[in-house]
């Protein structure tokens, strides 16, 4: 489930501390960063379950409707196209979901406030309204709605938030990321197939697990030969007058060009600027650039960097 980009982004945060906190020792950072992979994972798999409680909750409100002193003809004569949204009761027979709910100790229900507020808002939402007024039912129509509110709908809620900061400190800042994650999940799922074929590991293969370590070890061990490259290339610069989470941007970066020679020279400039953009100062990115972009060129002159593509 971790892509590499969030792989990236989890060594720069993590680095960052290790070097701010001149009491963490590397093994200390170590163990930070699996947590903090770990606790992406389990974020992913939290919103997840979302789609089964929040349907869950829209049923037990049609119940209630029903069951009211005087129910309405609406009340009686529901529209539950939500409740029966086919997405949702795939993921209610998730294997992979019931074993994470039996593993931590939270849920979804633990906050009724949170279930009641968001799924008012879903329902006043067009993306909601148009699904449960459309002339057809589909399954692609049902992931669709789920799509939409992950992208739209889960970035933009502030009790959520909330309720993430009081599980895991460690979530609000990977929402977006992660509930892009939950978006291409939705999209593969079948029909006809149960979806813990689709929901994604920690790790998609060994040799992510090994990429985030053997980077995380190459920044530490070669930090020295790292702040060199740049010193030669900010002649004009002091060290110290250069934003420190650029230095640490174009260290890591440095980092992956010369641990690993079959990445693209140009996938890793593209990931650390877009890193530089969301964690660093607004001139901060075409610094970067052209700070590591001179470091590539020296490099290959001098025959220290062989890279698969042209650009590089």
């Amino acid at each position: 489930m971790i892509n590499r980009a969030l792989l990236r982004i989890k060594v720069v945060q993590v680095l960052y501390a290790y070097y701010k906190n001149e009491h963490q020792t590397k093994r200390m950072a170590e163990k930070e960063l699996d947590k903090s992979i770990d606790q992406a994972h389990d974020l992913y798999l939290f919103l997840l379950s979302l789609i089964p409680a929040l349907t869950r909750y829209a049923e037990l409100e049609i119940d209630n409707r029903r069951n009211k002193y005087i129910p309405t003809d609406a009340d009686l004569n529901p529209n539950t196209r939500f409740a029966d949204n086919i997405l949702a009761k795939q993921m209610a027979e998730s294997h992979v979901l019931a074993d994470f709910a039996a593993r931590v100790s939270y849920s979804w229900t633990d906050d009724d406030t949170f279930l009641k507020t968001f799924f008012e808002y879903i329902v006043g939402t067009p993306h909601y309204q148009s699904y449960m007024t459309a002339d057809v039912r589909s399954y692609e129509a049902d992931k669709e709605l789920w799509r939409k509110i992950f992208k739209v709908d889960i970035p933009a809620c502030e009790i959520l938030d909330n309720l993430l900061e009081e599980i895991s400190v460690y979530w609000n800042d990977d929402l977006e990321t992660v509930a892009s994650f939950v978006q291409k999940t939705i999209k593969r799922c079948k029909v006809d197939a149960s979806v813990d074929d689709e929901i994604l590991p920690l790790y998609r293969n060994d040799d992510d697990a090994e990429f985030v370590h053997r980077l995380f070890d190459a920044v530490i061990d070669n930090s020295e030969q790292y702040n060199k490259l740049i010193d030669e290339t900010t002649k004009n610069w002091e060290l110290d007058r250069i934003a420190f989470m650029d230095i640490l941007v174009m260290k890591v970066a440095l980092a992956e060009l010369l641990t690993f020679p079959t990445i693209p020279v140009s996938v890793t400039l593209n990931e650390y600027i877009e890193i530089a953009k969301a964690y660093s100062t607004p001139r901060s990115a075409p610094f970067i650039n052209g700070v590591l972009d001179k470091i590539v060129g020296n490099l290959k002159k001098q025959g220290l960097l062989v890279k698969p593509d042209s650009l590089s």
